[in-house]
């Protein structure tokens, strides 16, 4: 399974990469520091999942996501954030992401959910639609 992850913070992006390197069937293809660079990876690399930090410089991550999704429509988008605001929720249950994860949740449940959508067992349906 290939996966992006795109976050702002250097810390978080190396942390989620030693986290999923480790795991069997992961592959880390890219590290994007903003929506920008995010889809220019999406473009070289075409992932199956994208970690995607909602709050970034340059273009944030809802508006990455809607054109990620133009160019890989079935390319797996989780909305990963710290914001606490409930906006950012509904947002991001209207923007063409996946699922919504905090990140505060652990990491094992955030490898488990990166799993399940790149086996396609979780989709936009499910009652999956936020993980906190």
């Amino acid at each position: 399974m290939r996966v992006l992850v795109v976050d702002d913070h250097e810390l978080t992006r190396y942390s989620l990469q030693l986290a999923f390197s480790a795991q069997e069937n992961i592959e880390i293809v890219a590290l994007a520091s903003n929506g920008k660079e995010a889809i220019d990876m999406v473009e070289c690399h075409h992932p199956d999942v994208i970690v995607l930090d909602l709050q970034m410089p340059m273009m944030d991550g809802l508006s990455a996501a809607t054109r990620i999704k133009s160019l890989e429509p079935d390319t797996k988008i989780i909305a990963y954030s710290s914001v606490e605001d409930p906006q950012i929720e509904v947002m991001s249950q209207t923007a063409p992401v996946d699922i919504f994860c905090r990140k505060d949740v652990a990491t094992s449940d955030l490898i488990n959910l990166v799993r399940k959508m790149g086996s396609d067992k979780v989709n936009r349906l499910e009652p999956l639609a936020k993980i906190s």
